[in-house]
């Protein structure tokens, strides 16, 4: 008798690549797969954890405890747990949680499907359930992260940077635009690093080059890139490819000298100024994200209020902020006291983004009048909700298209014209 599965992730896209490979091997095998149902279907539960700040890790364990309840209510035979969250605290878990079946880490996931007499499918390694709308989904390049941040856990979890080849990656586009994805997300946790362990060379702008080639990609979107050692050729693809998204997320998370060399982010706050006005020279119109940190160890009031006035002066498209939150086993947990009350963290990471709200109302309303090309993601309400090319799916702004416009079809693309703004969204009328 084939077993009904619900898969719950946690966390980041990256986990959700994850999550969508596991989920093919369980349907390949002949299990009906549900992904982070409302109601759960299945009596086996798997929860694909997030490891990363404080808040993350204690959503991912909730829900591990709250399906463990329902395990000992009779409403499951099983609970799995795989995922950043049981890499990291693997023999911890197994202790305080032992109603858990079994936990797996973020890398070994595959044994799951050994120990349910499955076996894991090597032919169709690359492929996946999508869990996103059928038109876009996400490409992860690589796993890992050589950068040693302060602040940062990630490479305590996931190990040092492992790329994956340009032929494998170009094979996943090839085979999801067959099944007609037309939006490529890519991802990993530090993309401008790309190639460098595999090729001695960063190749990220030689990969999303190849990506642009391939017919049906319609458009490609950069996430996660790092300041320091930008590989700048990368400029030259957006430019030359129309279907490569004039977007980047990039997180700089502080501009003050002093913050940066603490933080060791390995660059400047002139390095910085002169990476942006790179990017804004080089592909003009480029919508920049960022991602800011308040209250690290031994901010000052003069260094918040030199954040402050950057990003007054830059006036990022999208900008997201959050707390310093110590993480064990860090270089600033081992050797900065968190000497920042939580009160004053919070007070200026408000601050930060009631700014950024102000500027992002300031965009948003210079955009009525012009046309852009927007995806449709979903109907909700009286609208069709779609996207710029300056928007990623779930973290951006959407563009707002009321339904007496016409017949509009979700996963198509349309030229729309801004009619009126708020700070985030954007209202459009359809252009036929």
């Amino acid at each position: 008798m084939k077993h009904c599965v619900d898969i719950i992730t946690m966390g980041c896209s990256k986990n959700l690549v994850d999550s969508e490979r596991l989920m093919k091997q369980f349907q390949i095998a002949g299990y009906t797969i549900h992904h982070n149902p409302e109601t759960l279907h299945g009596d086996i539960a798997i929860v694909n954890t997030c490891g990363f700040i404080g808040d993350a890790k204690e959503e991912s364990i909730n829900m591990i405890l709250e399906l463990c309840n329902l395990k000992e209510e009779g409403e499951l035979n099983k609970v799995f747990v795989m995922g950043c969250l049981s890499e990291r605290y693997f023999e911890e878990l197994k202790i305080e949680i032992p109603q858990v079946d079994k936990f797996y880490g973020k890398f070994n996931w595959t044994e799951l499907l050994n120990d349910l007499q499955i076996g894991y499918n090597e032919n169709i390694k690359n492929e996946r359930i999508l869990t996103t709308p059928s038109h876009y989904a996400y490409i992860k390049i690589s796993e890992g992260c050589d950068r040693k941040c302060a602040y940062c856990a990630i490479p305590i979890i996931t190990g040092r940077h492992k790329s994956r080849t340009i032929e494998e990656i170009l094979d996943e586009v090839k085979l999801l635009v067959s099944q007609g994805v037309k939006e490529f997300n890519i991802i990993a946790q530090e993309l401008t690093y790309y190639g460098i362990d595999l090729y001695k060379k960063q190749m990220l702008p030689t990969l999303i080059e190849q990506t642009a080639q391939i017919p049906g990609v319609e458009w490609i979107r950069l996430h996660y890139a790092y300041p320091t050692h930008f590989p700048m050729d990368l400029l030259r693809v957006m430019r030359e490819h129309p279907n490569v998204c004039n977007y980047l997320d990039i997180a700089l998370q502080h501009i003050s000298d002093n913050m940066l060399t603490r933080m060791q982010r390995h660059t400047s706050k002139q390095e910085t100024i002169h990476l942006i006005q790179a990017l804004r020279r080089e592909v003009p119109g480029i919508c920049i994200r960022t991602t800011l940190m308040v209250g690290f160890p031994g901010e000052t009031e003069d260094d918040f209020n030199e954040l402050i006035d950057f990003v007054k002066e830059a006036k990022f498209d999208r900008m997201g902020a959050f707390t310093y939150c110590e993480e064990e086993g860090t270089y600033a947990a081992l050797n900065y006291p968190d000497d920042i009350n939580e009160e004053i963290k919070q007070e200026r990471l408000d601050r930060l983004m009631l700014l950024q709200e102000q500027i992002s109302s300031e965009l948003c309303a210079k955009k009525i009048g012009n046309t852009y090309k927007v995806i449709i993601d979903r109907i909700e309400g009286d609208y069709y909700i779609g996207r710029t090319e300056h928007d990623s799916p779930e973290v951006d702004c959407e563009v707002l298209i009321h339904k007496s416009e016409g017949n509009i079809q979700v996963g198509n693309f349309y030229k729309a014209e801004i009619t009126d703004a708020t700070e985030y969204d954007l209202y459009a009328k359809l252009l036929l």
